[in-house]
């Protein structure tokens, strides 16, 4: 408790797989709390058990956590310190969260990490390509289209491009990769990571797209997939592939015409083919 008698959140991050990976200081952050506030309270509940821990706890899950919010913090500003959880991994990364942390600090209550794992920086920190600079795009839509022009959107981007997916969307997923970012581009597969059957498949879009075309994958798992940023080559091929469309479209029809078909076409957003084609209409 704080000396204004409020209570404290403490957002704690589990494991992502082997539990000892528990550290020291989140064991007694979630003995030592009042509430845990978790994603599933059957999963964690499996967590407490390995360390004899009996904190009670209560749901708080995409579905509900909008409508439990007030009450949570109502309950830390009387003076209950509680703990924040997700199945596995840091709370608010692809999980829920989000909105008791902003309502916990809006309310003036005291909001302290607990670090640990991650599988986004664990999947990163061994692939073998660039950390210094990286983005996490989290989880791709499911559907196809909106999936392709999320990532037409990033085949410029020069740092490391980090994702989520789902092991029976992955081969969907990276099919779309290799078309859209290039065949060429390389690209790290990390799945199951920190347990017994960890594993890393690094190689090029297309040859990791054979790959699981051959059933080379088991159908389980959790999934970081971390593709190689784009060269200044790449980037320049876009830009070509984007000019030499669109002066073609727009010697026959308007530019807001030209901008749709071009869109269609390349995957590109309208905002960034609606600038150029205007560029490219005064020239």
């Amino acid at each position: 408790m704080t000396e204004n008698n409020q209570g404290m959140l403490y957002v704690v991050a589990t494991p992502i797989g082997n539990l000892d990976d528990l550290s020291p200081r989140a064991q007694r952050t979630l003995a030592e709390v009042e509430l845990i506030a978790a994603e599933d309270t059957r999963h964690t509940s499996i967590l407490l058990s390995r360390f004899a821990i009996r904190t009670p706890l209560i749901s708080l899950h995409d579905h509900n956590e909008a409508q439990k919010t007030p009450k949570l913090v109502e309950k830390l500003l009387a003076g209950i310190s509680m703990a924040l959880v997700s199945d596995a991994g840091t709370p608010l990364i692809s999980d829920p969260g989000f909105n008791l942390v902003r309502a916990a600090r809006a309310a003036g209550v005291r909001v302290i990490p607990i670090p640990g794992a991650c599988a986004l920086i664990a999947a990163l920190s061994a692939s073998g390509l660039p950390t210094d600079r990286f983005v996490f795009e989290g989880f791709l839509s499911a559907k196809t289209m909106a999936r392709k022009k999320q990532l037409a959107d990033l085949a410029t981007e020069l740092r490391t491009l980090v994702f989520y997916e789902s092991i029976h969307r992955l081969k969907g997923c990276l099919s779309d990769m290799a078309q859209i970012l290039g065949g060429e581009r390389h690209g790290v597969i990390a799945r199951e990571l920190t347990k017994l059957h960890e594993d890393f498949r690094a190689g090029m879009l297309a040859e990791l797209v054979k790959q699981i075309e051959s059933n080379s994958f088991t159908t389980k798992g959790e999934v970081v997939l971390i593709v190689a940023g784009a060269t200044s080559s790449k980037i320049a091929e876009v830009s070509m592939d984007m000019d030499r469309i669109l002066k073609a479209l727009l010697t026959a029809v308007p530019v807001k015409q030209a901008v749709v078909l071009a869109a269609k076409i390349t995957g590109l957003s309208k905002n960034q083919l609606y600038q150029r084609a205007l560029e490219l209409s005064k020239k």
